[in-house]
């Protein structure tokens, strides 16, 4: 009896290979950071991965995506100009040399500590 050959499948040039999966390692060893922040960004499902298995994977453009993710941008240029022509401190209250600049913070609340459960429930402490 002959056995038919199986049908070749012809090589099409759009056909790209596979591409390469990292290790959370070999991404966090690019990044400088720790396996252990890679996977557990991976995990909570902050940065793209692929997941073969139970096995976080990465590919460059998971990679590239991680790095915009976490870029820090400059402030921008009305925000820096607007600081630029602000006084340090109030008009008449600096002393020869220039005061550094404190935030404008609200008037903190003062906060109570709460009687001890068994002080509330028994009227007694342990």
């Amino acid at each position: 009896m002959h056995r038919p050959t199986p049908a070749t499948i012809p090589h099409r040039p759009s056909d790209a290979p596979p591409p390469r999966l990292y290790r959370p390692e070999e991404i966090a060893d690019t990044l400088g950071c720790s396996a252990w922040w890679v996977k557990d960004r991976a995990r909570r499902r902050l940065i793209p991965h692929t997941r073969v298995g139970r096995a976080y994977r990465f590919t460059a453009e998971h990679l590239a995506e991680i790095i915009r993710l976490y870029e820090q941008r400059p402030a921008q240029p009305a925000q820096t100009a607007a600081r630029a022509t602000e006084p340090l401190s109030e008009p008449g209250t600096q002393t020869g040399a220039a005061q550094p600049r404190r935030p404008v913070v609200a008037p903190a609340t003062r906060l109570r500590a709460r009687l001890p459960r068994r002080q509330q429930q028994y009227g007694t402490v342990a």
